[in-house]
């Protein structure tokens, strides 16, 4: 399939880095944006709530002022609303954005005097303030928006009509500045954590992503003639648990790898000779009746071997599969008994059943059977006729063993580790054996797949007993199991 034909995959193609960075900068701006609003409102509502209070408070100053009535000066009674706010403004110390105001009526027109930093060049819209329905309120100036608070004076003999009025006035762009300066500030400081939350942010996800790369960059390097490389595993977090389950799915790849390149070599070593013997004797093959008769029946044994071949190599090849044996609970005597009785039809020697192991064992019969027939099958091979062979079986301290001793030629101790590899034989085996060497690999696969082990003891001109050695309870069972 070429890459036009290619299918388009759903996803996208952002690098895992750069998501992983975005979603945590995304989440880092929401928070830093959702921060800056609430101490924006919190800042500006202290604005407001820092002018009415103090709006309030110069308010509540002047009443008390104005209700005690004398001169702080002179200690004499203060009738003029004029003379009143004067004395009060006087005593007045203002902050840089407030300005206190007073006016009072006269027959000549509306007169006003102010106290504070922040009414000098302001045009305080005095008339606009007294006229107001309301005693407090907003009002644009040319220094920006004034808020004020307006307290009326009425003397004895008015009325009830006020002649003075005592205004007090604060601009609240001026305190607002201050909000919004800490409102920069904080943007500012969030924008530099932003920044630094990104690099951070970038740097630890490429030091998690780090195993991933390594995964990626492993299984790149795999080749079906090279599956050697591992994933080094440090820790005990999620990403080491990947890597570890990685270098068993390759272990499981090699081995798979290894058993079908196995196959493949075996079976081309293997049936190379007889293909090329069978071939030879068709070709040569003549017109007499005797001559043709010889031939069929050697191209027949070889092709018999041939199967023999290929059935042992198949059977090794599924040795590394899961279902390759079947245990269940099995009666050791009974088992023994069966194989004693197996064994005595594979040739005429003078076999004997030398001991019989009591109680049961989880393992698979049939592939036990297979391995300890193989194993009097080899005994045969070493043996003349009539020779002794004995056949036995133990269950002692969790273990089950089957054994089958011949009185042949015995193995060297140099040669023996190496008769379960395949195609090995003994020197003893050049006697004209049929067998291809593929017996005893066999007993050793079915060992191996009960987690157990061969043995071989033996001495060179004193015979041998080989044997299979197996758990006698699953993995996982506590209880030992001994003989009853």
């Amino acid at each position: 399939m070429t890459t036009a034909e290619r299918p388009r995959r759903p996803g996208t193609r952002i690098p895992a880095r750069v998501r992983i960075m975005g979603w945590f900068v995304l989440v880092m701006a929401a928070g830093l944006t959702a921060l800056v609003l609430l101490v924006a409102e919190f800042e500006y509502d202290a604005v407001d709530d820092r002018v009415n209070r103090s709006l309030e408070q110069d308010a509540e100053e002047f009443r008390q002022f104005a209700s005690n009535g004398n001169d702080p000066v002179t200690g004499q009674p203060l009738r003029d609303p004029e003379t009143v706010l004067k004395r009060h403004l006087a005593t007045q110390y203002t902050d840089p954005a407030e300005v206190l105001t007073g006016a009072v009526a006269t027959p000549a027109g509306l007169r006003s005097f102010s106290q504070g930093s922040a009414g000098k060049g302001v045009d305080v819209p005095v008339e606009q303030i007294i006229t107001a329905p309301a005693s407090i309120g907003t009002v644009s100036t040319t220094a920006g928006e004034l808020r004020w608070s307006r307290v009326d004076v009425l003397p004895p003999g008015s009325g009830g009509h006020p002649v003075g009025w005592f205004i007090s006035g604060y601009f609240t762009d001026a305190a607002q500045a201050e909000a919004a300066k800490t409102v920069r500030t904080l943007i500012g400081i969030g924008l530099v954590a932003l920044v630094l939350g990104a690099g951070i942010s970038w740097f630890a996800a490429g030091q998690i992503l780090a195993p991933v790369r390594t995964v990626r960059m492993a299984a790149a390097r795999l080749t079906e003639d090279d599956l050697t490389h591992r994933i080094p595993v440090d820790g005990r977090d999620d990403i080491a648990a990947l890597a570890e389950q990685f270098n068993a799915m390759l272990d499981r790849l090699e081995t798979a790898f290894r058993t079908r390149q196995e196959f493949l070599d075996d079976a081309g070593h293997e049936l190379r000779t007889p293909i090329t013997i069978v071939r030879g004797h068709l070709e040569l093959l003549g017109d007499d009746p005797a001559e043709r008769a010889e031939v069929v029946r050697l191209c027949t044994d070889e092709l018999d071997r041939m199967a023999r071949i290929v059935n042992d190599l198949l059977l090794l090849a599924k040795a590394g599969q899961p279902d390759f044996v079947s245990p269940e609970w099995t009666s050791v005597p009974d088992l023994t008994s069966d194989l004693y009785a197996n064994a005595r039809a594979i040739a005429t020697r003078d076999w004997t059943l030398e001991a019989i192991g009591e109680g049961e064992a989880w393992l698979d019969p049939q592939r036990v059977t297979q391995a300890v027939l193989q194993l009097a099958q080899n005994a045969v091979q070493h043996t003349e006729e009539g020779a002794a062979i004995r056949i036995g079986s133990a269950l002692t301290r969790g273990a089950v063993s089957f054994w089958v001793t011949d009185t042949g030629p015995g193995v060297s101790p140099e040669e023996a580790p190496k008769l379960f590899e395949r195609f090995k034989r003994g020197e003893s085996s050049a006697r004209g054996s049929a067998g291809a060497g593929l017996g005893l690999a066999i007993v050793k696969a079915i060992a191996d797949a009960h987690h157990g082990r061969v043995r071989i003891l033996s001495e060179p001109g004193a015979g041998a007993t080989f044997g299979i050695e197996l758990p006698a309870a699953p993995a996982g069972v506590l209880e030992e199991v001994t003989p009853s």
